[in-house]
């Protein structure tokens, strides 16, 4: 019997040896694969636990490049759509203190809806089912006065039948937000942090209430190119966050911040353990292909292994977040970067991949095409009809497809650089003369750039390019109103 039992022993102390040399090698692989990337334009941090242990928490690239500021665990950044974990969070402990269900029609908090929009639930709300727009208002930092906000998003129209399947929504979220304002009697960001930030340890999360100079946060580079400031700035210089984003995106964080709060949901010491898998029960489907479900602020679904992942990512278009969270292998993943390409974008799954086998060798991380291109232009002095003319003969064999100039276009319009951004699109139209969805682009830009008779001319190509461009088609309305 001893005999047996100290074999037992033995055995186990194997077993645990053996997966902390599996993990110690993982990590390891990780670590010298984030090096190499950085290299290659890699700007963020990557933050990797498992039952509760930080194994590799580092940050990589500048936070700063003018003043040479590096990124570390401590950095802040934008989180994106990450952010309506916590308004879900939200809405179930007010639901566990009576104060809300969330099988409650809008109407309870909303006066003088439309008939068709009067029964939309919170339920429907959290999973994106409502059938409501994706949001009002074109950018995240657009001051709409909150009481227009709400009146314009009413007034809009379904585009179906509310519970009849997912169909994300911005706009949702901040109805939602705005119940919490209303049954807490508190703002949006002050009952989040006293009531979930504070009480799980996240001193440094939030919009304006953080002491926010107490860290470094960190300066975006659209395609690791153009500055774009901290967006934590933004809020600042606004002294007030915009209910284009409020409660469904736009809290800045840090890494350590976001361990806390996987902690405290491993844990469950700020949420209960009921409303945490509430929280996490998948609802609705939300990608057919992927077999992905929208639950309240995240989506489930299985890793190759067949367990289950519970996610969300979020992004600006230049700050990216990941969150990855394995309750089975009780294994979390934080990726942030201030300098989203499509090089760097997918780096949690392979980190994902990478802890869980060995054999994987994961694709090499290279500077991006567009930034190579954004490089270039940039550095061009001479006149916009010059720079397409140099693009295409620096690049003409490489753009083999619209996508590229598409972003690059984008880009600039983003940042407000619309005279680059118009001459990019055109160059794109004049290589891809059949491209409907380019097209569309092109006649955006000439909008924003307020050269309406173009704009017109641009929508109407596309929408005769593809009589399914409904952007199109809506964009040649709006302006024939006008």
């Amino acid at each position: 019997m001893k005999s047996i039992i100290i074999k037992a022993v033995f055995l186990f102390l194997l077993g645990s040896i053996t997966a902390q040399t599996y993990t110690t090698k993982a990590i390891g692989r990780i670590d010298n694969y984030l090096s190499k990337s950085e290299k290659n334009g890699l700007t963020g941090a990557v933050l990797i636990a498992k039952g509760g242990d930080i194994l590799l928490n580092k940050g990589f690239g500048f936070a700063d490049k003018k003043n040479q500021i590096k990124n570390t665990p401590k950095t802040v950044f934008d989180i994106g759509s990450v952010s309506k974990q916590f308004t879900a969070a939200a809405i179930l402990m007010l639901e566990e203190q009576g104060k809300l269900k969330v099988e409650d029609a809008i109407s309870t908090y909303f006066k003088n809806l439309p008939d068709d929009k009067k029964n939309i639930t919170i339920h429907q709300l959290l999973i994106h089912s409502s059938g409501l727009a994706r949001g009002i208002g074109r950018k995240d930092f657009d001051q709409i006065d909150r009481d227009d906000y709400f009146k314009q998003l009413f007034k809009t129209t379904l585009l179906q039948k509310p519970g009849l399947k997912h169909r994300y929504s911005n706009a949702g979220y901040s109805i939602l937000s705005r119940i919490i304002e209303l049954v807490s009697g508190q703002t949006y960001e002050t009952y989040l942090r006293k009531e979930i930030f504070l009480p799980a340890g996240m001193k440094y999360t939030g919009y304006l209430l953080p002491k926010w100079s107490d860290l470094t946060s960190a300066i975006g580079y659209s395609y690791n190119v153009l500055n774009i400031g901290s967006m934590i700035e933004r809020y600042q210089r606004d002294g007030a966050v915009s209910w284009v984003i409020m409660g469904n995106g736009g809290l800045n964080s840090t890494q350590e911040d976001m361990f806390k709060w996987y902690v405290a949901l491993k844990n469950g010491t700020v949420l209960s353990k009921a409303a945490i898998k509430k929280m996490t029960t998948p609802y609705i489907i939300e990608r057919e292909e992927d077999k992905s479900y929208y639950a309240y602020g995240w989506v489930i679904f299985k890793t190759p292994r067949g367990t289950d992942m519970v996610a969300h990512d979020g992004s600006n278009a230049t700050f990216f977040y990941d969150f990855r969270w394995m309750p089975k292998e009780d294994v979390l993943v934080l990726y942030a970067t201030s300098s989203m390409t499509r090089e760097v974008g997918p780096l949690a799954w392979r980190i994902d991949k990478m802890l869980f086998d060995d054999t994987y060798i994961p694709k090499e991380v290279k500077t991006d095409f567009v930034t190579t291109m954004l490089h270039f232009s940039e550095s061009y002095k001479g006149s916009l009809k010059g720079l397409t003319k140099e693009l295409k003969k620096e690049f003409g064999s490489q753009l083999n497809t619209s996508f590229y100039l598409n972003r690059l276009s984008g880009t600039y319009s983003r940042n407000g650089m619309l005279l680059k951004a118009i001459a990019v699109a055109e160059l794109n139209v004049k290589i891809f003369p059949k491209d409907s969805n380019i097209w569309d682009s092109l006649g955006q830009v000439y909008f924003d750039n307020k050269q309406i008779k173009k704009s017109l001319k641009a929508f109407k190509r596309a929408y005769k390019l593809d009589s399914k461009n409904v952007f199109a088609k809506d964009m040649i309305e709006k302006i024939k109103k006008k």
